[in-house]
């Protein structure tokens, strides 16, 4: 007899593979989403070299008198070849070089000019205000991206800055999605009597996307023992992790258990108590992560946010995988009799889960509109309005 295992108790045996991807270099337009394999140092010098900071008057602040005789000008991209003399100020522009000699910009909105000559209130100003000094951003050598960081819009920019075209990134999985079920047609085509369209496919893909996940590789396997089994080994010998839908519960037509176990897939455990979901099965085979998920629409999406997702993420090195969910008001009471915990789909609107309508596993209508599941623990019978619970967004 099967014994069913609590969802934190499943968590904690997911938590305890580490199983991590290897480390790969990437163009820097394809690292984002991507985690940092590895501490980024700095090729050169930020700013390589002494610029102004506003358009104004460069000047040496150790001349004597608050006049000064403007020699030219210097744009930002000009590479000045002079030492500016004593009493002389050049005119200046943002992230234009500043001349040896110079060591301080005065803003142009506090110069009075006549001619070519400059006056200004010295008593306003200091010694290099608005001079970004070479170097001042960071050093050569100096790290400036941890390991383990997120790469963002915002790391881009920093790395492009530093002229990098390339980027040591923890890569993603290669992921095999085996369909299972002869009822199963994929759109466009006519469904006669007691068939119903591929849900699972897409949905699984959309989820894998918003993961940065691209490599996946889809099967779709008829209900028979010997093509399931074929199929799954023929799946694992190019994946790095295995998703299955449908066939892992113990109807007559259900191979999937039997199909991994004959491949040599390892069990970590199998049946969850939860709704929706039960019929979940996890495993490994070497350094692969295998989930043979439900057939139900909404019993997948469940297991792959809940417990297929922080396992991807853990496998392309985000720190925060195994992150714990939000806590937020309920918007309304919620009774349950049995012991299992549940998945609810929720829409969040002014800081508060409204729970909705439609939450059999077969139903998909609430995911048309959720935000995310908020779940409801084992032992709860009851959950009164503006309790906080626990949050999953998408």
């Amino acid at each position: 007899m099967v014994e069913f295992i609590s969802v934190s108790e499943a968590k904690n045996i997911l938590q305890a593979q580490k199983i991590t991807g290897s480390s790969v270099f990437l163009p820097l337009g394809k690292c984002l989403g991507k985690i940092t394999a590895g501490p980024i140092l700095a090729p050169m010098d930020v700013p390589s070299f002494d610029n102004s900071g506003m358009d104004g008057y460069a000047i040496a602040w150790d001349d004597q008198g608050e006049g000064r005789e403007v020699l030219g000008i210097i744009q930002a991209g000009d590479r000045p070849d002079f030492v500016l003399e004593k009493g002389k100020a050049v005119r200046i522009f943002t992230g234009a070089p500043v001349p040896q000699g110079a060591d301080t910009v005065i803003p142009q909105e506090y110069i009075d000019r006549t001619g070519e000559m400059i006056f200004f209130d010295s008593g306003k100003f200091f010694r290099g205000v608005n001079v970004r000094k070479k170097g001042a951003q960071c050093r050569v050598g100096a790290e400036v991206v941890p390991v383990g960081t997120k790469i963002t819009p915002g790391t881009i920019g920093l790395l492009a800055s530093l002229g990098l075209q390339e980027v040591e990134v923890v890569s993603s999985p290669k992921v095999a999605l085996i369909l299972t079920g002869d009822e199963i047609v994929e759109t466009g085509n006519p469904l006669r009597p007691g068939e119903i369209y591929n849900a699972n496919g897409p949905s699984i893909h959309a989820a894998l996307a918003l993961l940065g996940i691209s490599d996946v590789t889809v099967y779709k396997v008829k209900d028979d023992q010997e093509e399931v089994t074929r199929m799954v080994e023929t799946a694992l010998e190019n994946s790095d992790v295995l998703l299955l839908t449908g066939g892992i519960s113990v109807g007559d037509f259900d191979f999937v258990k039997g199909s991994l176990e004959q491949n040599g897939v390892e069990q970590l455990f199998y049946k969850i108590k939860q709704r929706p979901g039960k019929p979940l099965f996890a495993g490994r085979k070497g350094e692969k992560l295998v989930f043979a998920l439900p057939g139900n629409p909404a019993s997948v999406l469940t297991c792959f946010i809940q417990y297929v997702r922080p396992c991807l993420m853990e496998w392309m090195g985000n720190p925060e995988a195994w992150a714990g969910p939000s806590y937020l008001p309920t918007a309304s009471d919620f009774n349950k009799k049995v012991e299992l915990t549940f998945f609810l789909k929720a829409k969040l609107e002014n800081g508060r889960l409204h729970l909705l309508p439609g939450q059999e596993s077969f139903n998909l209508l609430p995911f048309g509109v959720a935000d995310g599941l908020v779940e409801i623990p084992e032992a709860a019978e009851h959950v009164e309005e503006g309790s906080l619970v626990a949050f999953y967004p998408w």
